[in-house]
């Protein structure tokens, strides 16, 4: 196992990946920027960081040459990128495995592969899973994109190759309006991501997001341990999500399973992975991307399996195989999960993000009849930083069933007290109450017109 890691994100993420290095017994040194210097998170009587490298300002989280120039200093064998910022970035990858520093997460091949969507689809096409009706690759042109329109059939979807989070991402319900569409979403594609290319796929209306966890060892040996369900979205950003999915029957998900972690072996894939999927009414499964990192949801799957998923990601990356019982029977699961994402956002102004400074904070201790975890980097006093996302904490709640962990999220929920800031915490509660997610026949569309939104 390592001896230091370098931690090469902020906040939450940070933090989250700390707390697993610091009870393996290895050595944290946290990269950071200015903006973020002061956090509590951070100090020594924290217990999550032995040592902190400031890396420059507010993009530094983005700046390669100060991230590996601070791992060299602290004598770093292996970095991890968290999620997000460089987290999928191949180049990144491969310098750092030229500075003979571990990256931990997929190689810099897979990375580039999956990370460009109409490569990851005909990549997952050959492996076996089947896909969304669309372009093969990426549109050359709007009259190319209107073409395949009419072989799938209207409405379609545009979406940017590169990158995500809705952006570069457009709803084409007529022929009429595919020239405008395309014009903007690549305009957006490239702005965010710096590659305007699109494809284009059957829109799928009333749709359920699902999202099947992975691992793969050096081996070749790839396990899948089950599904999260993250259909509770406002423009493509997820805010609730559970494991497993009530709309997954039991036999569609040992099918599913299985197929997802025989294409991601045949694939050579290394690390941990996330493949998101599309059902449709009728519960029909169809592959959209893949991402070769963790999400923000993993925390269900941890839940639900007792596995400790930034754990494998360390012992993969040393070299070391999965264990033989999960490769022979699986990764056995139980009990229900559910979490909510608390961001310093109000949600009747647009979710219009709110920095500021937390000038009280009180996270609940426990719940009813289910399992509580909190995951955050805040401490009273800190200060939410308007250069980066909003996130004040995640609360995870595990139940023998899913009724039990509703019930005990909306305890925790109520228990929860952040003041200097508004927050989400108030949606979700009505997202619990509401009865289609209640009876778990919900979808995408679920927030559309909901009320104060």
């Amino acid at each position: 196992m390592f001896r230091t890691v370098f931690i090469a994100n902020r906040g939450e993420v940070a933090a989250r990946v700390a707390r697993t290095c610091k009870r393996l017994g290895i050595r944290v040194v946290a990269g950071v920027s200015e903006p973020d210097a002061d956090l509590a998170w951070l100090r020594p009587e924290a217990g999550l960081v032995d040592a902190v490298a400031v890396l420059g300002g507010r993009q530094s989280y983005l700046d390669v040459d100060a991230i590996l120039a601070a791992a060299r200093q602290h004598g770093a064998s292996a970095l991890h990128p968290g999620w997000g910022f460089l987290s999928e970035n191949a180049i990144f990858a491969t310098r750092c495995e030229a500075e003979r520093i571990r990256f931990i997460g997929p190689t810099p091949a897979a990375i580039r592969s999956m990370g460009d969507k109409s490569v990851a689809k005909d990549t997952m096409r050959r492996m076996g899973l089947p896909l969304i009706p669309g372009s093969d690759g990426p549109l050359v042109s709007a009259e190319h994109g209107r073409a395949i329109a009419e072989q799938s059939g209207y409405p379609v979807l545009l979406k940017a190759r590169s990158g995500g989070g809705g952006r570069g991402m457009r709803r084409v319900y007529d022929a009429e309006s595919l020239e405008g569409a395309f014009s903007q979403a690549s305009a957006e594609a490239l702005s965010a991501f710096g590659d305007g290319a699109l494809y284009l796929e059957k829109l799928i209306e009333g749709g359920r997001h699902i999202e099947f966890q992975v691992l793969g060892d050096s081996f070749g040996n790839v396990v899948c341990l089950g599904e999260r369900e993250c259909s509770v979205q406002r423009r493509h950003q997820k805010l609730v999500e559970e494991s497993p999915s009530v709309g997954v029957s039991p036999e569609r998900r040992r099918e599913m399973m299985a197929r997802v972690s025989a294409a991601c072996a045949r694939a050579g894939y290394r690390g941990a992975g996330t493949v998101e999927m599309l059902m449709d009414k009728d519960g029909a499964l169809y592959f959209m991307e893949m991402n070769t990192r963790l999400q923000v949801e993993h925390p269900v799957t941890e839940l639900c399996t007792g596995v400790d998923l930034v754990e494998q990601q360390l012992r993969i990356a040393a070299g070391q195989a999965l264990p033989a019982d999960w490769i022979a029977n699986g990764v056995p699961t139980f009990g229900h999960a559910v979490e909510c994402r608390i961001n310093a956002e109000d949600p009747s102004q647009g979710f219009k993000p709110a920095p500021g400074r937390v000038t009280r904070l009180s996270l609940p201790q426990r719940v009813a009849g289910a399992t509580l975890r909190v995951d955050t980097h805040l401490y009273e006093g800190d200060a939410i930083s308007p250069h980066y996302d909003s996130l004040i904490a995640k609360l995870i709640v595990h139940g023998p069933s899913r009724a039990a962990a509703i019930a005990g999220m909306d305890e925790a929920l109520a228990n929860l007290v952040v003041e200097g800031v508004p927050t989400t915490a108030s949606l979700h509660r009505r997202v619990l109450a509401d009865a289609r997610f209640a009876s778990g026949n919900y979808d995408t569309s679920m927030l559309d017109g909901f009320a104060g939104l």
